[in-house]
């Protein structure tokens, strides 16, 4: 319950926003994608509830768009489901252990994987862009992994140094940050 964690600040002082929170503040910024990560849990069932819970709260804000919304999840069962169920969403599975091709065929149509995990399997990110999947690489917080990240043709890298990847974005000719 959110009791018992409403107090708890993280590092830099804030607290922890509730869901209703969140999706308030993403409808402030309309040219903003939000990035909706659905936690594992214990089971399929408990799984099926936040999905169902996810789409509620959605339509509640008027964010169910594609536009707006993207899927991240470590559960390859929540993954499957979303894209089941909303098919034209982005919705990227975080696990590292699954080939592009395998998510395609489970109508999973973007791989989130750990940037050593494309630095072990290069070819995925290639393979990934031939299924025309999207693309992201996390955490990234060096300028030459940052650099490496974007010589694959990874979409997009999730950072801790923002303004590192700015900087070396703008070194390496990229215009467009999503």
């Amino acid at each position: 319950p959110y009791s018992e964690f409403k107090d708890y600040k993280i590092a830099n002082g804030e607290t922890i926003p509730t869901l209703d929170q969140y999706l308030e503040q993403g409808l402030k910024y309309p040219e903003t994608m939000l990035v909706y990560e659905l936690k594992p849990h214990s089971c399929e069932e408990a799984e099926n509830r936040l999905t169902d819970l996810t789409i509620s709260k959605l339509k509640e804000y008027d964010l169910l768009n594609p536009d707006r919304v993207m899927f991240i999840s470590f559960s390859y069962h929540i993954c499957r489901r979303m894209a089941e169920l909303l098919p034209e969403f982005t919705v990227q599975y975080l696990g590292g252990n699954k080939s592009p091709k395998k998510l395609k065929e489970d109508g999973i149509n973007g791989i989130d994987y750990h940037y050593g995990i494309f630095a072990l399997k290069p070819e995925w990110a290639k393979e990934a862009r031939k299924l025309e999947m999207s693309t992201n690489a996390w955490t990234v917080n060096k300028a030459g992994r940052m650099r490496k990240v974007i010589g694959q043709g990874i979409m997009y890298m999730t950072t801790d140094t923002p303004l590192d990847a700015r900087r070396v974005l703008k070194e390496e000719g990229i215009r467009e940050i999503r």
